[in-house]
């Protein structure tokens, strides 16, 4: 992955991001969500795109994500 430094802040971003929009809140299964971050994360990606209104429904997006993150990715 190559990542690209953002203004004068020092912090590295990584050229592809994810959105965690419609496929992460209710609608889809957690098992897939996970494998996707997951997956993502192996490859170098470390920006996920979330926000407060992501679903649906709205903020379930985060909840998966924020499960994912303790289950997963916790250093």
């Amino acid at each position: 992955m190559t990542y690209n430094r953002c203004g004068n802040s020092g912090v590295k971003l990584p050229t592809i991001s994810l959105g965690l929009w419609h496929n992460f809140g209710g609608v889809d299964t957690y098992e897939m969500g996970r494998a996707t971050v997951r997956k993502a994360f192996n490859l170098g990606v470390t920006h996920f795109d979330l926000a407060n209104n992501y679903g649906p429904p709205p903020g379930s997006a985060e909840e998966t994500f924020g499960r994912i993150l303790k289950d997963d990715l916790h250093a």
